[in-house]
């Protein structure tokens, strides 16, 4: 029972509705253009989920190894560091997790493509070699690029431009007009939330020399950074629903919003980084309440 609780805390629950926010969304896009599928949509919902328990499981196992994860670190325990599960244990729960990830992946492209295509069946196969590889790599091996203030650049592309750019063309088998601005939207989102937990941590990470971009931008450079995203998502997301709505209804989505918007405001007044740990909720669930209302809002 305990191992359970342990492999539960590792695969960190809480951040699996940003990983699903470019899905959705993608789905949402799908439903405007009349091409949506029930299929897809629950086989990328799995591979999805797949991927950022990978990812999750990496950096537990990456940030332990090179003792990142210590007595200085804002934020919950994480398993290797709380001595739950051993490295060993870690790289287990990676290989099997990527190998199951990338069979549902298989069975996705298969859904999408069939036999008829190999070409593009064998490009989406590879990217999804390549989201295991940046899932890993994350904070795995010498040259880990959340080390090295490139995490925010991996994130917008996989969780952004793949995620709800790539989902879509399974969904179509072709590229919608203006997809991606919502997808630039949930990739600048995503990096938000990962540069928010680049704040918290800056003061410990600086201190076992993990370079992130909150390290080397610093203190007020990155809160300027960090609202430059989250307008960005907001002034994307606004651009797409003048391009394509048909119904006042569908600039629900918009809502979610607003609680960003105060979320910058206690961002700018937090002079402490530890301090900074509520809000990566703010940010993650208004993340998925967005592609929630926007697929919610294509439904009618």
């Amino acid at each position: 029972m305990i191992k359970i609780k342990a492999w539960i805390s590792a695969a960190r629950l809480r951040t699996l509705p940003l990983s699903l926010s470019g899905i959705i969304t993608a789905a949402a896009a799908a439903l405007a253009e009349g091409v949506f599928s029930k299929l897809i949509f629950i086989l990328a919902i799995l591979t999805t989920l797949g991927f950022q328990i990978l990812s999750n499981f990496a950096n537990d196992y990456g940030d332990g190894v090179k003792g990142t994860d210590n007595a200085d670190r804002v934020g919950p325990a994480r398993a290797m560091q709380s001595g739950l599960l051993n490295a060993k244990e870690l790289k287990t729960g990676m290989i099997i997790t990527a190998a199951i990830t990338l069979l549902i992946a298989s069975m996705l492209i298969f859904a999408a493509f069939g036999n008829e295509n190999f070409v593009l069946s064998v490009i989406f196969f590879n990217l999804g070699i390549a989201a295991v590889i940046a899932a890993i790599t994350y904070t795995v091996g010498k040259n880990a690029y959340g080390y090295r203030a490139m995490g925010d650049v991996f994130v917008f592309i996989f969780f952004g431009l793949v995620g709800v750019v790539g989902c879509y063309y399974l969904f179509a088998q072709q590229i919608a007009d203006f997809i991606l601005l919502p997808a630039i939207t949930i990739g600048l989102l995503s990096a938000a939330v990962l540069n928010l937990n680049n704040m918290r941590d800056r003061l410990a990470d600086q201190k076992v020399n993990k370079n992130t971009l909150a390290v080397v931008l610093g203190e007020p450079k990155v809160k300027h950074y960090h609202t430059a995203l989250v307008l960005g998502a907001f002034i994307c997301a606004l651009v797409y629903f003048l391009l394509k709505a048909t119904h006042w209804t569908h600039f629900f989505p918009l809502l979610a919003f607003l609680p960003l918007f105060v979320h910058l405001v206690t961002v700018y007044k937090t002079t402490s980084p530890p301090l900074l740990d509520p809000e990566l909720k703010k940010v993650a669930l208004s993340t998925f309440l967005f592609s929630l209302l926007f697929f919610i809002s294509m439904c009618f």
